[in-house]
Protein backbone atom coordinates (compact mmCIF):
# COMPACT_ATOMS: atom_id res chain seq x y z
CA UNK A 1 0.00 0.00 0.00
CA UNK A 2 2.96 2.54 0.95
CA UNK A 3 3.99 2.36 -2.60
CA UNK A 4 0.50 3.31 -4.32
CA UNK A 5 0.89 6.99 -2.36
CA UNK A 6 4.60 7.58 -2.76
CA UNK A 7 3.57 9.37 -6.02
CA UNK A 8 0.48 11.42 -8.16
CA UNK A 9 -1.63 8.62 -9.42
CA UNK A 10 -1.84 9.50 -12.83
CA UNK A 11 -5.63 10.13 -15.24
CA UNK A 12 -4.52 6.76 -16.89
CA UNK A 13 -5.27 5.12 -13.72
CA UNK A 14 -8.63 7.36 -12.86
CA UNK A 15 -10.07 6.77 -15.94
CA UNK A 16 -9.66 3.43 -15.54
CA UNK A 17 -11.85 3.10 -12.57
CA UNK A 18 -14.35 0.54 -13.22
CA UNK A 19 -17.69 2.20 -14.39
CA UNK A 20 -16.02 5.91 -14.27
CA UNK A 21 -16.98 6.48 -18.41
CA UNK A 22 -20.48 5.56 -17.99
CA UNK A 23 -20.93 8.94 -15.95
CA UNK A 24 -18.46 11.10 -17.27
CA UNK A 25 -19.55 11.17 -21.02
CA UNK A 26 -23.21 11.67 -20.61
CA UNK A 27 -22.10 14.35 -17.61
CA UNK A 28 -19.72 15.62 -20.69
CA UNK A 29 -22.86 16.76 -22.49
CA UNK A 30 -24.97 17.56 -19.72
CA UNK A 31 -22.56 20.20 -18.71
CA UNK A 32 -21.62 22.05 -21.82
CA UNK A 33 -24.46 24.00 -21.39
CA UNK A 34 -23.44 25.61 -18.75
CA UNK A 35 -20.38 27.40 -20.21
CA UNK A 36 -22.84 28.48 -23.14
CA UNK A 37 -26.03 29.89 -20.62
CA UNK A 38 -24.66 33.30 -19.79
CA UNK A 39 -22.77 34.08 -23.11
CA UNK A 40 -26.10 33.11 -25.23
CA UNK A 41 -28.00 35.79 -23.13
CA UNK A 42 -25.93 38.57 -22.86
CA UNK A 43 -25.49 38.24 -27.44
CA UNK A 44 -29.16 37.91 -27.56
CA UNK A 45 -30.13 40.72 -25.28
CA UNK A 46 -27.90 42.87 -26.64
CA UNK A 47 -29.02 42.23 -30.04
CA UNK A 48 -32.24 43.04 -29.40
CA UNK A 49 -32.10 45.77 -27.21
CA UNK A 50 -28.39 47.23 -28.02
CA UNK A 51 -27.57 47.62 -24.20
CA UNK A 52 -24.55 45.43 -22.71
CA UNK A 53 -26.16 46.82 -18.97
CA UNK A 54 -29.70 45.42 -20.17
CA UNK A 55 -27.98 42.25 -21.54
CA UNK A 56 -25.89 42.36 -18.06
CA UNK A 57 -28.86 42.35 -16.09
CA UNK A 58 -30.80 39.70 -17.53
CA UNK A 59 -28.10 37.30 -17.00
CA UNK A 60 -27.18 38.27 -13.66
CA UNK A 61 -30.76 36.99 -12.83
CA UNK A 62 -30.64 34.13 -13.97
CA UNK A 63 -26.92 33.51 -12.45
CA UNK A 64 -28.23 34.74 -8.90
CA UNK A 65 -31.39 32.21 -9.54
CA UNK A 66 -28.75 29.68 -9.81
CA UNK A 67 -26.88 30.02 -6.87
CA UNK A 68 -29.60 30.62 -5.00
CA UNK A 69 -31.73 27.23 -5.96
CA UNK A 70 -28.29 25.18 -6.43
CA UNK A 71 -27.50 24.48 -2.76
CA UNK A 72 -31.38 23.56 -2.69
CA UNK A 73 -30.93 21.00 -5.72
CA UNK A 74 -27.69 19.58 -3.81
CA UNK A 75 -29.50 18.66 -0.63
CA UNK A 76 -32.33 17.68 -2.67
CA UNK A 77 -29.62 15.04 -4.50
CA UNK A 78 -28.00 13.95 -0.95
CA UNK A 79 -31.52 13.24 0.32
CA UNK A 80 -33.90 11.50 -2.77
CA UNK A 81 -30.83 10.95 -5.28
CA UNK A 82 -29.79 12.45 -8.33
CA UNK A 83 -32.11 11.17 -10.20
CA UNK A 84 -35.01 11.85 -9.22
CA UNK A 85 -33.48 16.03 -9.36
CA UNK A 86 -32.97 16.13 -12.80
CA UNK A 87 -35.37 14.28 -14.69
CA UNK A 88 -37.83 17.53 -13.70
CA UNK A 89 -35.15 19.94 -13.78
CA UNK A 90 -33.55 19.21 -17.15
CA UNK A 91 -37.55 19.62 -18.39
CA UNK A 92 -37.88 22.82 -16.85
CA UNK A 93 -34.61 24.31 -17.81
CA UNK A 94 -35.57 23.73 -21.53
CA UNK A 95 -39.13 25.16 -21.46
CA UNK A 96 -38.22 28.35 -19.25
CA UNK A 97 -34.58 28.97 -22.25
CA UNK A 98 -37.25 28.96 -25.12
CA UNK A 99 -39.53 31.23 -23.13
CA UNK A 100 -36.85 33.74 -22.54
CA UNK A 101 -35.45 33.28 -26.30
CA UNK A 102 -39.82 34.02 -27.15
CA UNK A 103 -39.71 36.80 -24.84
CA UNK A 104 -36.59 38.37 -26.66
CA UNK A 105 -37.44 38.20 -29.62
CA UNK A 106 -40.44 39.41 -29.39
CA UNK A 107 -39.55 42.63 -27.75
CA UNK A 108 -40.91 42.07 -24.59
CA UNK A 109 -39.98 44.40 -21.54
CA UNK A 110 -37.43 43.94 -19.35
CA UNK A 111 -39.44 43.21 -16.53
CA UNK A 112 -40.52 40.22 -18.28
CA UNK A 113 -37.22 38.94 -19.45
CA UNK A 114 -36.39 39.39 -15.23
CA UNK A 115 -39.27 36.94 -15.02
CA UNK A 116 -38.09 34.51 -17.52
CA UNK A 117 -34.66 34.68 -16.47
CA UNK A 118 -35.58 33.25 -12.67
CA UNK A 119 -36.95 29.82 -13.75
CA UNK A 120 -34.34 29.27 -16.68
CA UNK A 121 -31.48 30.31 -13.87
CA UNK A 122 -33.23 28.49 -11.04
CA UNK A 123 -33.30 24.73 -13.02
CA UNK A 124 -29.68 24.80 -14.79
CA UNK A 125 -28.98 21.54 -13.82
CA UNK A 126 -25.86 20.39 -11.32
CA UNK A 127 -24.16 18.13 -12.85
CA UNK A 128 -20.55 19.45 -12.41
CA UNK A 129 -21.50 18.69 -8.12
CA UNK A 130 -23.61 15.36 -9.55
CA UNK A 131 -20.13 13.95 -10.81
CA UNK A 132 -17.83 14.99 -7.87
CA UNK A 133 -19.97 13.26 -5.85
CA UNK A 134 -20.42 10.45 -7.96
CA UNK A 135 -16.60 10.16 -8.22
CA UNK A 136 -16.40 10.63 -4.44
CA UNK A 137 -18.27 7.32 -3.95
CA UNK A 138 -16.07 5.44 -6.28
CA UNK A 139 -12.88 6.73 -4.84
CA UNK A 140 -13.73 7.18 -1.13
CA UNK A 141 -10.70 8.58 0.47
CA UNK A 142 -8.07 6.73 -2.44
CA UNK A 143 -5.56 8.94 -3.30
CA UNK A 144 -6.65 9.45 -6.70
CA UNK A 145 -9.43 11.68 -5.34
CA UNK A 146 -6.61 15.00 -5.65
CA UNK A 147 -6.20 13.65 -9.20
CA UNK A 148 -10.07 13.43 -9.72
CA UNK A 149 -10.76 17.05 -8.71
CA UNK A 150 -8.16 18.44 -11.13
CA UNK A 151 -9.73 16.18 -14.27
CA UNK A 152 -12.99 17.42 -12.95
CA UNK A 153 -11.51 21.32 -13.16
CA UNK A 154 -9.87 20.20 -16.73
CA UNK A 155 -13.59 19.09 -17.60
CA UNK A 156 -14.72 22.03 -16.81
CA UNK A 157 -12.65 24.01 -18.46
CA UNK A 158 -13.07 22.32 -21.52
CA UNK A 159 -16.87 22.82 -21.53
CA UNK A 160 -15.42 26.54 -21.41
CA UNK A 161 -13.49 26.43 -24.27
CA UNK A 162 -15.62 24.75 -26.67
CA UNK A 163 -19.11 26.53 -24.95
CA UNK A 164 -17.93 30.03 -25.65
CA UNK A 165 -16.73 29.36 -29.12
CA UNK A 166 -20.15 27.45 -29.67
CA UNK A 167 -22.29 29.74 -28.36
CA UNK A 168 -20.33 32.71 -30.30
CA UNK A 169 -20.55 31.11 -33.52
CA UNK A 170 -24.19 30.11 -33.12
CA UNK A 171 -25.29 33.67 -32.49
CA UNK A 172 -23.06 36.07 -35.16
CA UNK A 173 -23.22 33.43 -38.04
CA UNK A 174 -26.74 31.81 -37.51
CA UNK A 175 -28.81 33.76 -35.34
CA UNK A 176 -28.62 35.69 -32.14
CA UNK A 177 -31.52 33.06 -30.45
CA UNK A 178 -29.60 30.12 -31.99
CA UNK A 179 -27.03 29.98 -29.14
CA UNK A 180 -29.73 30.05 -26.27
CA UNK A 181 -32.15 27.64 -28.17
CA UNK A 182 -29.01 24.75 -28.74
CA UNK A 183 -27.87 25.68 -25.10
CA UNK A 184 -31.80 24.20 -23.80
CA UNK A 185 -31.27 21.67 -26.55
CA UNK A 186 -28.06 20.37 -24.95
CA UNK A 187 -29.29 20.42 -21.07
CA UNK A 188 -32.63 18.26 -22.50
CA UNK A 189 -30.69 15.92 -24.20
CA UNK A 190 -27.62 15.38 -21.80
CA UNK A 191 -29.29 15.85 -18.63
CA UNK A 192 -31.88 12.62 -19.59
CA UNK A 193 -28.94 10.51 -20.74
CA UNK A 194 -26.77 11.26 -17.48
CA UNK A 195 -30.17 10.53 -14.99
CA UNK A 196 -30.42 7.40 -16.89
CA UNK A 197 -27.15 6.25 -15.27
CA UNK A 198 -28.44 5.13 -12.17
CA UNK A 199 -25.96 2.43 -11.14
CA UNK A 200 -23.26 5.33 -10.62
CA UNK A 201 -25.47 7.62 -8.20
CA UNK A 202 -24.39 7.90 -4.70
CA UNK A 203 -27.06 5.78 -2.78
CA UNK A 204 -29.48 7.84 -0.62
CA UNK A 205 -28.34 7.32 3.34
CA UNK A 206 -31.11 5.62 5.23
CA UNK A 207 -33.95 7.55 7.29
CA UNK A 208 -31.91 5.93 10.79
CA UNK A 209 -28.85 8.33 8.93
CA UNK A 210 -30.76 11.55 7.93
CA UNK A 211 -30.55 13.87 11.19
CA UNK A 212 -26.26 12.97 11.30
CA UNK A 213 -25.43 12.90 7.92
CA UNK A 214 -27.54 15.75 6.13
CA UNK A 215 -26.49 18.66 8.59
CA UNK A 216 -26.28 21.54 6.21
CA UNK A 217 -22.66 22.04 4.58
CA UNK A 218 -23.11 25.76 4.67
CA UNK A 219 -23.10 25.14 8.76
CA UNK A 220 -19.26 24.20 8.51
CA UNK A 221 -16.96 27.58 8.88
CA UNK A 222 -14.32 26.30 5.93
CA UNK A 223 -17.68 25.91 3.42
CA UNK A 224 -18.18 29.34 4.07
CA UNK A 225 -14.64 30.31 3.76
CA UNK A 226 -14.61 28.62 -0.39
CA UNK A 227 -17.64 30.05 -1.06
CA UNK A 228 -16.49 33.70 -0.75
CA UNK A 229 -12.85 32.55 -2.69
CA UNK A 230 -15.52 30.93 -5.17
CA UNK A 231 -16.92 34.29 -5.41
CA UNK A 232 -14.02 36.01 -6.37
CA UNK A 233 -13.87 33.57 -9.23
CA UNK A 234 -17.13 34.03 -10.28
CA UNK A 235 -15.70 37.46 -10.76
CA UNK A 236 -13.63 36.73 -13.63
CA UNK A 237 -15.43 34.78 -15.30
CA UNK A 238 -18.47 37.38 -15.39
CA UNK A 239 -16.23 40.41 -16.32
CA UNK A 240 -14.29 38.74 -18.92
CA UNK A 241 -17.12 38.00 -20.49
CA UNK A 242 -18.71 40.77 -20.78
CA UNK A 243 -15.75 42.83 -21.01
CA UNK A 244 -14.46 40.26 -24.03
CA UNK A 245 -17.02 40.80 -25.93
CA UNK A 246 -17.53 44.52 -25.53
CA UNK A 247 -14.35 44.79 -26.71
CA UNK A 248 -14.49 42.44 -29.48
CA UNK A 249 -17.71 44.44 -30.35
CA UNK A 250 -15.72 47.67 -30.57
CA UNK A 251 -12.79 46.36 -32.58
CA UNK A 252 -15.56 45.97 -35.49
CA UNK A 253 -14.78 42.12 -34.56
CA UNK A 254 -17.27 40.65 -32.63
CA UNK A 255 -16.74 36.98 -33.32
CA UNK A 256 -13.23 37.58 -32.07
CA UNK A 257 -15.21 37.31 -28.67
CA UNK A 258 -15.58 33.17 -28.36
CA UNK A 259 -11.74 33.14 -29.45
CA UNK A 260 -10.00 35.36 -26.66
CA UNK A 261 -12.87 33.91 -24.22
CA UNK A 262 -11.41 30.25 -25.06
CA UNK A 263 -7.62 31.47 -25.01
CA UNK A 264 -8.87 32.39 -21.52
CA UNK A 265 -10.34 28.58 -20.65
CA UNK A 266 -7.85 27.23 -22.50
CA UNK A 267 -5.12 28.69 -19.86
CA UNK A 268 -7.34 27.20 -16.94
CA UNK A 269 -7.60 23.83 -18.65
CA UNK A 270 -4.12 23.25 -19.33
CA UNK A 271 -2.62 24.28 -15.44
CA UNK A 272 -5.60 22.13 -14.26
CA UNK A 273 -3.78 19.17 -16.40
CA UNK A 274 -0.54 20.10 -14.82
CA UNK A 275 -1.92 20.34 -11.50
CA UNK A 276 -3.37 17.31 -10.93
CA UNK A 277 -0.05 15.34 -12.39
CA UNK A 278 1.65 16.90 -9.89
CA UNK A 279 2.59 14.80 -6.24
CA UNK A 280 2.06 18.27 -4.31
CA UNK A 281 3.78 18.43 -0.55
CA UNK A 282 2.29 21.75 -0.02
CA UNK A 283 -0.52 21.90 2.42
CA UNK A 284 -3.84 22.56 -0.03
CA UNK A 285 -4.54 25.78 2.51
CA UNK A 286 -1.08 27.15 1.83
CA UNK A 287 -1.56 26.14 -1.79
CA UNK A 288 -5.04 27.82 -2.11
CA UNK A 289 -3.87 31.10 -0.52
CA UNK A 290 -0.55 31.33 -3.01
CA UNK A 291 -2.38 30.40 -6.40
CA UNK A 292 -5.57 32.88 -5.06
CA UNK A 293 -2.35 35.37 -4.56
CA UNK A 294 -1.18 35.03 -8.41
CA UNK A 295 -4.71 34.78 -9.56
CA UNK A 296 -5.56 38.64 -8.56
CA UNK A 297 -2.29 39.45 -9.30
CA UNK A 298 -3.13 38.49 -13.07
CA UNK A 299 -6.06 39.96 -12.85
CA UNK A 300 -4.95 43.12 -12.33
CA UNK A 301 -3.28 43.30 -15.95
CA UNK A 302 -6.41 42.94 -17.58
CA UNK A 303 -8.04 46.53 -17.68
CA UNK A 304 -4.38 47.66 -19.26
CA UNK A 305 -4.60 45.64 -22.11
CA UNK A 306 -5.43 47.62 -25.20
CA UNK A 307 -4.80 44.69 -27.39
CA UNK A 308 -6.05 41.40 -29.43
CA UNK A 309 -2.69 40.00 -28.42
CA UNK A 310 -1.88 41.31 -25.08
CA UNK A 311 -5.40 40.97 -23.98
CA UNK A 312 -5.11 37.26 -25.27
CA UNK A 313 -1.82 37.02 -23.45
CA UNK A 314 -3.68 38.12 -19.94
CA UNK A 315 -6.39 36.37 -20.43
CA UNK A 316 -4.17 33.18 -20.80
CA UNK A 317 -1.98 34.04 -18.09
CA UNK A 318 -5.91 34.66 -15.75
CA UNK A 319 -7.20 31.49 -16.89
CA UNK A 320 -4.00 29.58 -15.62
CA UNK A 321 -4.00 30.85 -12.31
CA UNK A 322 -7.74 30.20 -12.29
CA UNK A 323 -7.71 25.86 -12.25
CA UNK A 324 -4.95 25.67 -8.92
CA UNK A 325 -7.95 27.34 -6.87
CA UNK A 326 -10.51 25.79 -8.30
CA UNK A 327 -9.09 22.17 -7.94
CA UNK A 328 -7.63 22.99 -4.26
CA UNK A 329 -10.95 24.21 -2.79
CA UNK A 330 -12.73 21.08 -4.22
CA UNK A 331 -9.95 18.89 -2.62
CA UNK A 332 -10.74 20.72 0.35
CA UNK A 333 -14.42 20.03 0.62
CA UNK A 334 -13.49 16.03 0.93
CA UNK A 335 -11.99 16.63 3.87
CA UNK A 336 -14.20 19.34 5.40
CA UNK A 337 -17.67 17.69 4.66
CA UNK A 338 -18.71 14.27 5.15
CA UNK A 339 -19.92 12.34 2.14
CA UNK A 340 -24.00 13.03 3.28
CA UNK A 341 -23.28 16.40 1.87
CA UNK A 342 -20.90 16.63 -0.31
CA UNK A 343 -23.41 17.09 -3.19
CA UNK A 344 -24.86 20.42 -1.52
CA UNK A 345 -21.14 21.48 -0.69
CA UNK A 346 -20.45 21.26 -4.32
CA UNK A 347 -23.36 22.81 -5.17
CA UNK A 348 -22.57 25.77 -2.72
CA UNK A 349 -19.05 26.46 -4.56
CA UNK A 350 -20.99 26.17 -7.84
CA UNK A 351 -23.28 28.60 -6.95
CA UNK A 352 -20.86 30.83 -5.55
CA UNK A 353 -19.01 31.24 -8.83
CA UNK A 354 -22.46 31.70 -10.36
CA UNK A 355 -23.55 34.58 -7.86
CA UNK A 356 -19.92 36.32 -8.71
CA UNK A 357 -20.26 35.72 -12.24
CA UNK A 358 -23.80 37.34 -11.91
CA UNK A 359 -22.99 40.15 -10.06
CA UNK A 360 -20.14 40.77 -11.90
CA UNK A 361 -21.87 40.74 -15.54
CA UNK A 362 -24.28 43.73 -14.13
CA UNK A 363 -21.55 45.71 -12.74
CA UNK A 364 -18.92 45.03 -16.04
CA UNK A 365 -22.35 45.70 -18.34
CA UNK A 366 -22.65 49.40 -16.65
CA UNK A 367 -19.30 50.19 -16.70
CA UNK A 368 -18.74 49.09 -20.27
CA UNK A 369 -21.93 51.39 -20.95
CA UNK A 370 -21.30 54.38 -18.57
CA UNK A 371 -17.31 54.10 -18.64
CA UNK A 372 -14.45 53.18 -21.08
CA UNK A 373 -14.15 50.57 -22.70
CA UNK A 374 -12.46 48.00 -21.10
CA UNK A 375 -13.88 49.47 -18.01
CA UNK A 376 -15.53 46.30 -17.19
CA UNK A 377 -11.96 44.51 -16.48
CA UNK A 378 -11.48 46.60 -13.42
CA UNK A 379 -14.55 44.06 -12.09
CA UNK A 380 -12.43 40.58 -11.78
CA UNK A 381 -9.19 43.07 -10.13
CA UNK A 382 -11.75 44.02 -7.44
CA UNK A 383 -13.73 40.94 -6.78
CA UNK A 384 -10.51 38.81 -6.43
CA UNK A 385 -9.12 41.24 -4.26
CA UNK A 386 -11.95 41.27 -1.64
CA UNK A 387 -11.70 37.51 -2.20
CA UNK A 388 -8.40 36.73 -1.10
CA UNK A 389 -8.43 39.69 2.07
CA UNK A 390 -10.95 37.64 3.26
CA UNK A 391 -8.69 33.73 2.60
CA UNK A 392 -6.17 35.40 4.20
CA UNK A 393 -8.21 36.53 7.35
CA UNK A 394 -9.42 33.42 7.72
CA UNK A 395 -7.68 30.57 6.32
CA UNK A 396 -7.31 28.86 9.78
CA UNK A 397 -10.78 27.62 8.89
CA UNK A 398 -10.20 25.79 6.34
CA UNK A 399 -7.80 23.09 8.24
CA UNK A 400 -9.36 19.74 7.91
CA UNK A 401 -10.97 18.33 10.86
CA UNK A 402 -9.79 14.74 12.53
CA UNK A 403 -10.58 11.48 11.01
CA UNK A 404 -13.54 11.47 13.66
CA UNK A 405 -15.51 14.26 11.44
CA UNK A 406 -18.05 16.50 12.80
CA UNK A 407 -20.58 18.46 11.22
CA UNK A 408 -21.51 22.25 12.74
CA UNK A 409 -24.90 22.27 13.59
CA UNK A 410 -24.93 25.46 15.57
CA UNK A 411 -22.91 28.28 16.74
CA UNK A 412 -20.52 26.62 19.07
CA UNK A 413 -22.06 23.09 18.88
CA UNK A 414 -20.89 20.30 16.76
CA UNK A 415 -21.92 17.04 16.24
CA UNK A 416 -19.74 14.16 15.50
CA UNK A 417 -20.24 12.20 12.09
CA UNK A 418 -19.18 8.55 11.60
CA UNK A 419 -16.41 7.86 9.08
CA UNK A 420 -17.30 4.38 7.46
Amino acid sequence: MASTVTSRPGYGQLLRTRGAWTFLLPGFAARQPFAMLTLSLVLLVQHTTGSYGAAGAVAAVTGVSMALFAPFTGRLADRHGQRAVLLPGVLVHALAGLSLTALALTDAPLWALFLAAVPTGASVPQVGPMVRARWGVKLQDSPLMTTAAAFESVTDELTFVFGPLLATALCTAVHPAAGLLTEAGLTLIGGLLFAAQKSTQPAVAAAGHTRVEHGSALRIPGVRVLIVTFLGIGSVFGGMQVSLAAFSESIGEPGLNGVLYGVFAAGNMLSGVVCGAIAWKVAPQRRLVIGYAALALAACGLWAAHSVVVLAAIGLLVGMCIAPSLITGYTLVEGLVPAGARTEAFTWLTGAVALGQAAAVTVAGQLEDRLWNGAGFLVPMAGTALALATLVALRSRLATPPTGRTVARGVGHRVPVTVD
